[in-house]
Order: C-alpha cells, then structure tokens, then sequence
C-alpha cells in the first residue's frame, strides 16, 4: 500500500489510521478505567479501613491532582521530545501501582500511589490529541477525535462497572490485579501497532515561554468565564456520582455495590451525546444547545432525589446525556474564543475539568456528611443552572 506523504496525514482509507485509533482508543480506555475505578468502591473503603467518606473519596481526587501535574509537566516534554513514548510509558507507569496497592494495610499509602498512578495516566491524554492532529490528515482528524472521546467515556464506565462486579464476587484487591493484567495487555498492543511519529516537529520554545501562553488566556475575562464552567460543570456531575454508592448502598435501597455498579452504563449515553451536541449546535447555535445541555444536566440530576430506583436510574441517564452534551459543546467553545496559543488554552480547560473532578470527589464530602443526599443533590442540580445564568448575561 501506498502510504500518503508525510505532510498530509493519514486519511481514514490508509491502514495505519486505523492502527492509530486502535493504539490510542484502547488507551485512552485503560487510562479513565483505571482512573474512575475506584468510585464504586468508596463505601468498601470507609468500612474496611474505617475512615471517612472525604477521606475514602481522596483515592480519586488526588489521582485528579496528580493527572493535572501530569499534563502540565509532560506535555511540556511531549512537545520537545516526541509523543510516542510518553503514551507507552504512560499507559506502564499506570500499571505498577495497582499491582502495589493490594499489598498494603495502609489507605494513606494507597492515597499517595493513586497520586502517582494519576501523574502517570497523564501520558496518554497529555500527547494523544497532539498525535492525532500532527499524523492524521485534516480532513479525518474530527472523526478519529470522535472515536478516541468516545473510549474515553467507554473506559470510564467499564472501569466503574468491572471493578463493582469483581470486587462484589472476589474483592477489590482482585479487581486491580484485573485491571493491572488489562493494562499489560493494551500496553503490548500499543507496543506493536501504534505507529512512530511522522510528522513531530519539537518545539524549541522554552518551558518559561508555555508559562506565558498560560498566563495570556488567564486574563481573558470570557475564557475565565468558560474554564469556570467547566470546573462546575464537572463538580456536579462527579458529585452525583461519586456519592451515589454511598445513598443507594444504604437503606430504605441496600443495594449490592454489583448492583450499584450498573448504573455507570448510564454513562454510555455519553457516547452519542457529543456528537449530537455538535450536530445540533451546528444548526442552532452552540450556546443555546450549551445552556439546553445544563439545564437536562439538572433535571437529571433533580431525578434522582426520587425514592424509585427506576426513576434514579432514568434521571441519572437523562444527566448524562445533558453532561457530555453541555462539556463537548464548552471545550469547542475554548479553541474558537482563544485568538493565539490555542494548544495552551485547550490544556488550560482540560486543567479545570479534572479540578471539577477533585472538588466534586472531595470536597462536597462535608456537604454530603451534613446534609445528606438530598442536600447534595439540590446543591448541584442549583450551582451549573446558576453559573450558566451568570456567564450567558455577561457574555452577551
């Protein structure tokens, strides 16, 4: 087969177009599984080690800390030294620590490896997209952009689902060894097929330089404005779903945390949904699609104070559509209102959306502890319809 020159990309005809979405998919897959793994499995942790739930939820906000470290840090050295080898390293380094966590009596240890286990996962997210858009032509980069965003939101529902079945018949300890084995067999996969770098040009600029492009969009009040949304957007949305276990484990439900893992497939309507924001803002503007999408977020999310299963289930869908649908169309929002330093901005919102995740895992943990999960839920079904209010008056 002929391959196509080096300056125009891979079109989706050329076979290792394919190879480069089968090589990143799947890791962008291991990666938010690993990532969200442990959401599930917070009410087991604050019984078996007796701690807290804010402490219990600290397995998944400093993974969080740890991945916004990670993407400043090794995109800084993706951009000089290549892309290929800080996925592979990445999705390695991801590995180890669940192969250690099982082996300590300690949560605080526990704690500090998901810290390192989350700089490490920042690999793959850090140059993936950069791969896509230097070795894919551009006319095919918006449909391998689609399917990579797509594992992302596959992995991390498997994640959440494979973890509360396993640990329901075996334990948590097996459920790691699982994913840890997961891990080894993607990053071999990655190994063989994921093609080298053609089109990689490092950056000569220095790290003080990309701490300018930073600090450019850090004064631009709209942009502010739209990083804020997305910091809210996730807290909300992590929230709910990190203090779901919690509610529907305890009666008047006494759910099994099998059961309870189920509802993550909720997230599959994460799949569809941004690609029909996208189709629907073409046709209508993205803003009002964006304020629809927040406002079936809390709707959805208003659902599941009902005393229904069913009725939770259903909401917590209805959330997920209006989720992805409300971030997919605010991320695309980002490169449109940046006018120079587009990469930098583009990290900038990615750093707010996982600082959304942290807040919405720990910090709400008080909220919930106070006021239950009503309280929790009327706080972040209220907050993005607010903030979303707000923003929309202002950018007028």
């Amino acid at each position: 087969m002929t391959e196509t020159l080096p300056y125009t990309g891979y079109t989706i005809k050329d076979f290792r177009f394919w190879r480069i979405v089968l090589s990143l998919g799947l890791g962008s897959m291991f990666i938010f599984a690993a990532m969200y793994s442990v959401q599930p499995l917070l009410p087991l942790f604050t019984e078996e080690f007796n701690i807290s739930v804010s402490y219990a939820s600290m397995s998944l906000s400093m993974t969080t800390v740890g991945l916004i470290i990670g993407l400043i840090i090794l995109g800084f050295f993706s951009d000089r030294n290549g892309r290929v080898i800080y996925i592979k390293l990445s999705l390695i380094g991801s590995v180890v620590p669940f192969l250690l966590m099982p082996l300590t009596d300690s949560f605080l240890i526990i704690v500090i490896l998901r810290l390192i286990q989350g700089f490490a996962f920042a690999g793959v997210p850090a140059a993936a997209l950069a791969y896509i858009s230097e070795e894919i032509h551009k006319q095919f980069i918006g449909v391998a952009m689609a399917l990579y965003i797509s594992c992302n939101a596959l992995g991390g529902m498997m994640g959440r689902v494979l973890t509360g079945y396993v640990t329901e018949r075996l334990s948590w300890e097996a459920a790691f060894y699982i994913l840890a084995a997961a891990g080894v067999i993607i990053f071999s996969i990655v190994l063989l097929v994921l093609p080298k770098s053609r089109n990689f040009n490092p950056s000569i600029s220095s790290f003080s330089k990309d701490i300018e492009g930073f600090l450019y969009h850090l004064k631009s009040p709209s942009l502010l404005l739209v990083f804020g949304l997305g910091i809210i957007l996730q807290l909300s949305f992590t929230g709910i779903w990190t203090y779901l276990p919690f509610h529907l484990t305890s009666p008047p439900f006494s759910l099994s945390l099998e059961t309870v893992s189920y509802t993550f497939f909720a997230y599959g309507l994460g799949v569809i949904g941004s690609p029909l924001a996208g189709w629907f803002a073409g046709k209508y503007g993205l803003r009002k699609i964006r304020i629809v999408g927040v406002f079936i977020l809390s709707f959805g999310i208003m659902l599941s104070m009902s005393a229904s299963v069913v009725a939770i289930v259903v909401g917590l869908c209805i959330a997920c559509l209006g989720f992805f649908t409300a971030h997919s169309l605010t991320a695309t929002s980002v490169s449109s209102q940046a006018t120079h330093h587009k990469g930098s901005a583009s990290s900038l919102y990615l750093v707010s959306y996982y600082i959304g995740v942290a807040a919405g895992s720990t910090l709400l943990g008080p909220l919930w502890e106070a006021a239950g999960w009503n309280g929790l839920v009327l706080f972040t079904a209220i907050l993005p319809v607010v903030y979303i209010s707000l923003i929309t008056i202002k950018l007028k």
